[in-house]
């Protein structure tokens, strides 16, 4: 068996190795991205998105939804991507295999899955479906998705979510995870196969096996989240993806 899972795992990764690396971002502007450019802008070679204070009361943020700043460079399905991020208050993270719904009031709104990261202690590095069928593994879980059946708060359907196995402790993940400064993240999406990555410690491991609802391909987003006023950032990004 371990055998098995050692060869497994070198055929993904020799599968990344022939793959060209596209560029997401230039490192100087905005080119290749639509979002909002009053919430998203350029700063010190990173991506800068905020939730500005309502100054009718300043420790909430203007927003009422989340949004997103989309690339618009193509879509994804099977790739690796490394990127690193630092976020000041409240939550965030990249969408892959996403699509855009009606645009909102301050900018595009995305459904699909989502490798989260916060300022706090709980969400970094798991695995959330963005206006879908919500988390589908928390952070250090090995899960397998079966289909959904029940609807979720937000429209669509809740997953059905059978935890296999562990693939590090939580609590020394997060700890691992530097405040207000850079961490690297990344993720690997192969088939129904995804894994999340932080700081080099595996965070989730999913194998999703909701075949009507898992998305295959779709759009790579980022996100700012709707509440108090925050600042999140991104740089270094490496996209491979899997011929």
């Amino acid at each position: 068996m371990k055998l098995h899972l050692t060869l497994a795992a070198l055929f993904t990764a020799l599968s990344f190795v022939s793959a060209e690396e596209k560029e997401v971002f230039n490192g100087k502007d905005l080119t290749g991205w639509e979002g909002n450019k009053d919430l998203w802008s350029v700063k010190d070679g990173a991506i800068t998105g905020i939730t500005p204070p309502d100054p009718a009361d300043p420790k909430k943020g203007i927003i009422k939804h989340n949004t997103f700043l989309v690339w618009k460079g193509g879509t994804v399905g099977d790739f690796e991507l490394t990127f690193q991020y630092r976020i000041e208050k409240g939550n965030s993270g990249v969408q892959y295999r996403s699509k855009e719904l009606a645009p909102g009031e301050f900018g595009p709104i995305i459904s699909g899955y989502q490798a989260d990261f916060e300022a706090g202690d709980t969400y970094s590095g798991i695995l959330y479906e963005e206006r879908g069928r919500g988390i589908l593994a928390k952070r250090g879980e090995k899960t397998v998705i079966k289909p959904a059946a029940r609807t979720s708060p937000e429209g669509g359907k809740k997953a059905v979510v059978e935890v296999t196995g562990t693939v590090g402790e939580s609590a020394a993940i997060q700890a691992s995870i530097k405040k207000e400064d850079w961490n690297e993240y990344r993720i690997v999406a192969k088939g129904n196969h995804v894994q999340h990555f932080i700081n080099g410690m595996q965070t989730v491991d999913v194998t999703d096996e909701d075949a009507a609802n898992a998305p295959k391909e779709g759009l790579l987003a980022l996100q700012i989240h709707q509440g108090p006023p925050m600042v999140v950032q991104f740089k270094n990004f490496k996209l491979v993806e899997s011929k």
